[in-house]
């Protein structure tokens, strides 16, 4: 049974892939290894696992304008997660993920983001729409 979550309307394309989740927040500057694909900041909760190509499921963002650029490059080097789900974006990396073509949502109707949704899970993003969908 597909799962429906309702959110604000986000940023970027239609994508589906599967879900790297943390009760924790999100700097593209000091958390990730950009070069490896992987979280590199000991004391997160995802520390050692690659972000390339699932969709990251996180509480907030930090960080200003160089964490927004760092969404562009790392689009740009091909090693980047699909999309990014927030409890709450700031407006500065939601235009990095605008700029990097990354989907992007958050402010979800059901609650705490990182607790609806599990790591591995299949799910599938359509921002235009406000939706993200739990395939399985």
């Amino acid at each position: 049974m597909i799962k429906i979550l309702k959110c604000h309307k986000g940023v970027g394309p239609k994508v589906r892939g599967e879900a790297l989740v943390a009760d924790d927040n999100f700097s593209t500057r000091y958390d990730l290894d950009r070069i490896k694909g992987v979280f590199s900041r000991p004391q997160h909760k995802l520390a050692g696992k690659s972000y390339d190509q699932k969709i990251l499921v996180l509480n907030t963002a930090k960080g200003g304008v160089a964490s927004a650029w760092m969404l562009y490059e790392m689009a740009a080097q091909g090693i980047t997660p699909k999309g990014i789900l927030f409890n709450e974006a700031n407006t500065i990396l939601v235009q990095g993920a605008a700029l990097a073509n990354l989907a992007m949502c958050d402010r979800f109707e059901d609650g705490d983001i990182t607790t609806l949704i599990t790591s591995g899970q299949t799910i599938e993003i359509e921002p235009e729409l406000g939706e993200v969908r739990i395939l399985s």
